[in-house]
């Protein structure tokens, strides 16, 4: 009979272990309530090991947040294959799944925790915005936006954040209406700044050339279109321009 030998750490992969144990006690309770003797718990080490490797519960916190901030940049990655409409359809379902299984600890970076009014947490943040914004404009193939496309999607990125937020209160609305919900208000953010601006006017009938009557901004089409007495809806399999 043999008996296991506890196989000894080393100190980055220590670190990670940490880290990974600390996102994963953040992504269930708030990180105001938990404490440094659970993470040593959980890790399965001593409480001043922990501090052998991290100085504080915030330096642990903020290394907890620079995993989920790269992660949920991430989420904002697609390919720029198909119709648009799908495509961040499918970017903001990966969104929601970050935030479903980081509730407490997304809630905790969006609103301040034990790091609230640090600027390492303030860039994290900061950074997952403009990652999210950079893909969108990937998507609709602009390297220079203009004044008005930058508003439409630093508007939309933040709408996206604060619907999450409202929707871990309680989760009222069922997850997949807000999905494809966010997708409507992007194409509604543009439409409305294409009655202004000729530019977004030229970038709306683009987003909208390759969009079938049965993908998400079709549906918005659809729907808007049912609101009016007398006008016929889109007939499926239609395109919208």
């Amino acid at each position: 009979m043999t008996t296991g030998v506890r196989r000894r750490m080393g100190v980055e992969e220590r670190k990670q272990q940490l880290i990974g144990v600390a996102l994963e006690l953040f992504s269930h309770r708030s990180p105001d309530e938990v404490s440094i003797d659970e993470i040593a718990a959980a890790a399965g080490i001593s409480r001043p090991l922990v501090y052998h490797y991290f100085p504080g519960k915030q330096s642990l916190y903020e290394a907890a947040l620079r995993r989920a901030a790269d992660e949920l940049a991430a989420r904002f990655v697609e390919p720029p294959k198909g119709p648009l409409g799908a495509r961040l359809l499918r970017v903001m379902g990966r969104f929601f799944d970050f935030v479903d299984d980081h509730g407490p600890g997304f809630a905790a970076l969006m609103r301040g925790g034990p790091a609230v009014g640090s600027s390492t947490t303030n860039a994290m943040i900061d950074e997952v915005r403009q990652a999210a914004y950079e893909q969108i404009l990937a998507h609709l193939d602009v390297d220079k936006p203009s004044a008005r496309l930058e508003l439409v999607v630093r508007s939309w990125v933040s709408l996206a954040e604060s619907t999450a937020l409202l929707w871990l209160d309680g989760r009222r609305v069922p997850r997949e209406e807000l999905e494809l919900q966010l997708v409507h208000d992007f194409a509604a953010l543009a439409a409305v700044s294409a009655a202004y601006d000729p530019d977004m006017a030229e970038i709306l009938v683009r987003m909208l050339a390759d969009e079938p009557a049965d993908g998400p901004f079709g549906d918005l089409v659809g729907r808007l279109l049912a609101l009016v007495p007398g006008v016929p809806g889109q007939g499926p399999g239609q395109p919208l321009a």
